[in-house]
């Protein structure tokens, strides 16, 4: 199968990208693979399959290599020859694999839909839900999932929090553990809103729930079938912080199944079912529960989960084909000038 895998973008989680899309060259060797680098300039370049290795972005190799632009249906390669110029158009469907702001916000969605490029990714409304943890947090009440409460705070303002010490600080609009902290008591406070502050004018504070349990499922859903990946039980430390999940990554290994009852299994899909349902198709997603007191809480969507969550597949090669071979297609209006034209005649114009 032939597939582009786009990765980079100009977010803070950028070098996970390039970590993911690196595994998945392995994950998917078998594939016909092109791989097209977004730059923190928004540049478009063209790597040689050869090259990808962290240095090459590190050292700025990959700025001597093939420029693209865009163009309905396709990113365009234009060659200069000695008798003028030529265009290699680049049709294969594209796997959105840039994490955070670009690839998670909408923008690259948005981009494709524009061009007419067909990928594999959470759609623009998709997008909205669940790159902005407020938004997932409207999702759940409306959809009859429930989630951990939580608190907004905005930059500025007055910071009267009621949720009981320890909290859980987090930037809304951020991933991959950037910028949350755990807060035990008040004298922790201040230190923890400036750095979630950093990253976003926008924080949540979620209370810190002692004896829960964690569970991560992925799936998709091809030809209106849903498939589920195993279910993980991820084993953590307190708390998984921006190294530690930096080098979650890369994991391409599959894990083992959680030991868990069939019929919690069960809770767990039927709710990562009303998540995807009507909202990510095109998209692999991972969605992380929590288990406390019997009760399943959804804690956060990935709708472009770290290195798309292979090892949670048992043949992650087909369930990326099968996707592929079953993508939404958004209908265009067709424009006729009809109305201009009946103006037009009225006025005899």
């Amino acid at each position: 199968m032939k597939l582009t895998i786009l990765f980079g973008g100009a977010s803070f989680e950028h070098e996970i990208s390039i970590v993911s899309a690196i595994t998945l060259k392995e994950k998917l060797s078998n594939f016909d693979l092109k791989f097209i680098f977004c730059d923190g300039m928004h540049e478009f370049y063209l790597i040689d399959a050869a090259k990808m290795k962290a240095i090459t972005f590190s050292k700025g190799e990959y700025k001597s290599m093939p420029k693209l632009s865009l163009s309905q249906g396709a990113f365009v390669e234009t060659k200069k020859g000695l008798f003028g110029s030529s265009s290699v158009e680049h049709k294969e469907t594209v796997l959105n694999l840039i994490h955070g702001s670009d690839g998670e916000d909408g923008t690259i969605a948005a981009l494709l839909d524009f061009y007419s490029i067909k990928y594999i990714g959470p759609r623009v409304d998709a997008c909205t839900f669940s790159y902005d943890k407020r938004y997932t947090k409207y999702l759940c009440d409306a959809i009859g999932v429930k989630s951990v409460a939580y608190e907004v705070l905005k930059k500025g303002e007055m910071n009267d929090i009621k949720t009981p010490y320890p909290i859980i600080i987090k930037p809304a609009r951020l991933g991959s553990s950037i910028g949350v902290s755990i807060v035990k008591d008040e004298s922790e406070l201040d230190y923890a809103l400036d750095v979630a502050f950093e990253f976003d004018s926008v924080v949540l504070v979620e209370p810190f729930l002692e004896g829960v349990k964690e569970y991560n499922l992925a799936g998709y859903c091809a030809n209106g079938v849903m498939h589920h990946s195993i279910v993980e039980e991820p084993h953590k430390e307190e708390f998984l912080d921006f190294e530690k999940k930096y080098m979650d990554f890369s994991r391409s290994e599959q894990v083992l199944k959680a030991d868990i009852s069939a019929e919690l299994e069960k809770r767990l899909q039927a709710n990562f079912d009303k998540v995807y349902t009507g909202l990510f198709e095109g998209a692999l997603i991972r969605c992380d529960f929590f288990v406390h007191n019997d009760e399943v809480l959804l804690n956060e969507i990935n709708p472009i989960p770290g290195s798309m969550a292979n090892y949670l597949f048992e043949d992650f090669p087909s369930a990326i084909e099968s996707l592929a071979n079953s993508l939404p297609h958004a209908k265009r209006p067709k424009v006729t000038y009809e109305y201009i034209h009946s103006i037009s005649q009225a006025k005899g114009k």
